[in-house]
């Protein structure tokens, strides 16, 4: 079962929680979602590495954007060219277009945030900012 307008829920410092554009029935449950793709998400010291499989795209297809803390994941499908002269006997995978949405935590440095796309699998780097952390010090007593 999936709901309509899910509120996001804490994952981890980074994330709060991912949510998906659905058609928008008033009043009833959408029994299936939109296709998607699955993601990795680890934690290092430096910063989280998001991995997202999407098999058979190209780079060019994907667009990764960031705006008012939300990183967006998305992928259009083209439409295929048709050729009479080809007869299409069994079709069984089809790359469907896709949106995923990410809350990003203000500890990540969003302006420099990298992007690769090989073997399939989309790879983002979401850096940390450095924080310092304040020095003790001692407080005189007047």
């Amino acid at each position: 079962m999936v709901k309509l307008n899910q509120p996001a829920r804490p994952f981890g410092t980074l994330l709060d929680d991912w949510f998906q554009e659905f058609p928008s029935f008033i009043g009833r449950e959408v029994s299936q979602a939109l296709p998607q793709a699955p993601v990795n998400i680890v934690e290092t010291n430096e910063a989280y590495h998001l991995e997202m499989i999407a098999p058979g795209r190209s780079k060019e297809d994907f667009k990764v954007t960031l705006e008012n803390g939300l990183l967006t994941i998305a992928f259009n499908q083209k439409s295929e060219e048709k050729n009479p002269d080809l007869k299409m006997i069994r079709k069984e995978f089809n790359l469907a277009s896709f949106k995923r949405t990410f809350t990003v935590d203000e500890k990540i440095d969003g302006a420099n945030i990298q992007a690769k796309y090989e073997a399939g699998i989309l790879k983002l780097l979401l850096p940390k900012k450095n924080v310092e952390k304040p020095q003790p010090r001692e407080i005189t007593i007047q």
